[in-house]
């Protein structure tokens, strides 16, 4: 394929967004009708799931197709490898002209306040994880703005401040516009525009959607893990619907640019979210977990082969899938990108019986644990460190934590980690576990039962 016909490839990214805050996954309010339509005309990946439920790390394996303890980012504050191979080198050897917007979260590393940390500083080119066209990001996006109000850096580190009143994604958007407006279409690009929302807003503690979602949402309806009493999403969760609307009314700003710009023929829009949230109901937690509230993403492609309003439900699918799919919409050589994780969706929209029907996740932080999600069964061990943070990346020996029926409990309230019924389901699922984290690791740990 010659450069001239590749096709324009946007990454329409978001953090913390659950998959059933989404219409076309049975959300029953409107607050997605823009990523509804896009399902309609392109393809909706019904069981699609993280491979690590936290920022950093899961955006490190998005830029490199390799799995967070193989590039070293298990944890937030992990710089991306300068040596690295990323989507956007590879990409840019290509004829791609690259661009990145909004979050970034891999230029940090060590110790907060020191010479490594950029959390609140402009991100040297060096460590843009090859995004050499345009630049225009906040490396912890959290720590520089708010629901309303804040800035990121441009590409030569000045300060780009919201407009007074603007809601964040609603300016970061106008940004994603100007970029679009200005390209000169003479050869095709890569933009990454990654948003903040819905994540909770650190320093305040809560979830800040536009002015306005507390009425707007106020008779939501609870997902039923939420239990009443219980975490902070009673208060919370209308502005986390809030938040998620104005994240789809700006994919439709998006969308109908690319359509007056006549590229909408050869440009592939992807959708997605890093994980999902717990609103603390699970051990006082947002994400970090291995439950399908923080692992089960939204994730919808259209363009290219994607089209026809196709659901794909018989496959389960990762974000480590995402790379080498982009690779493969963008013709690039495969021995370029042999090494990379996952496999390219492609594959997975048509009928081939040999997608492995499991998820793998690695899991840190707050604990170092390993999962695995299949159709039926979401099962997790967890490594023997005190409770509370940890950076261990991994663990020789690890204990069974949770085992779920997904099919009789969909809800993951029933934890059978313990139940004698289920004892050969946990021996089977240990097998497979042991050797997904084989073939990550290199390493293949004992599991050994619930304490």
């Amino acid at each position: 394929m010659k450069v001239s016909e590749k096709p324009n490839i946007i990454f329409f990214f978001v953090d913390q967004q659950r998959w059933d805050t989404c219409g076309c996954y049975g959300q029953p309010l409107d607050v997605t009708p823009n990523l509804d339509k896009m399902a309609k005309d392109g393809v909706l990946f019904k069981d699609a799931f993280t491979c690590q439920p936290v920022c950093g790390p899961a955006r490190a394996c998005l830029q490199t197709g390799k799995y967070a303890t193989e590039i070293g980012c298990h944890t937030n504050n992990k710089m991306l490898p300068l040596e690295e191979k990323t989507i956007a080198k590879i990409l840019n050897r290509n004829g791609y002209e690259t661009g990145y917007i909004g979050k970034w979260h891999l230029a940090s590393f060590g110790e907060h306040d020191g010479p490594d940390d950029f959390r609140t500083k402009p991100v040297p080119e060096e460590r843009r994880g090859g995004y050499k066209d345009y630049w225009l990001a906040s490396d912890v996006l959290e720590f520089t703005s708010h629901g309303y109000g804040g800035h990121m850096f441009d590409a030569d580190g000045n300060k780009k401040e919201f407009p007074e009143g603007r809601f964040r994604a609603d300016a970061q958007t106008d940004w994603v516009l100007d970029y679009l407006d200005t390209r000169s279409l003479d050869k095709p690009f890569f933009l990454f525009t990654s948003y903040i929302e819905p994540h909770h807003q650190n320093d305040h503690n809560c979830y800040e959607g536009p002015n306005g979602s507390k009425e707007k949402y106020a008779d939501f309806v609870a997902p039923k893990d939420l239990i009443p009493g219980q975490g902070d999403w009673e208060a919370n969760y209308p502005d986390y619907l809030g938040c998620i609307n104005s994240l789809d009314m700006n994919l439709g700003r998006i969308r109908k640019k690319v359509e007056e710009l006549g590229i909408a023929d050869n440009t592939v829009i992807i959708y997605t979210s890093d994980h999902g949230s717990h609103f603390k109901v699970r051990e006082g937690e947002y994400k970090r977990n291995c439950h399908d509230a923080c692992a089960k993403v939204p994730m919808v492609i259209y363009g290219a082969e994607f089209v026809g309003g196709k659901v794909v439900d018989d496959k389960l699918v990762n974000l480590i899938d995402l790379p080498r799919t982009i690779m493969d919409v963008a013709a690039i050589p495969v021995e370029e990108y042999d090494y990379m994780r996952g496999r390219t969706l492609s594959e997975a929209i048509k009928d081939c019986d040999d997608w492995e029907q499991e998820s793998f996740m690695q899991i840190s932080e707050t604990k170092c644990a390993r999962a695995i999600r299949t159709k039926r069964w979401t099962y997790c061990v967890r490594g023997d460190f005190p409770e509370g943070w940890t950076m261990q990346s991994s663990a020789d020996v690890y204990y069974e934590e949770f085992l779920y029926d997904n099919l009789a409990d969909p809800d993951q309230l029933n934890n059978l980690v313990k139940s004698p019924e289920h004892e050969d389901v946990r021996a089977e699922l240990a097998v497979a576990l042991k050797r997904r984290i084989l073939d990550a690791e290199g390493a293949s740990p004992e599991i050994l039962p619930a304490k």
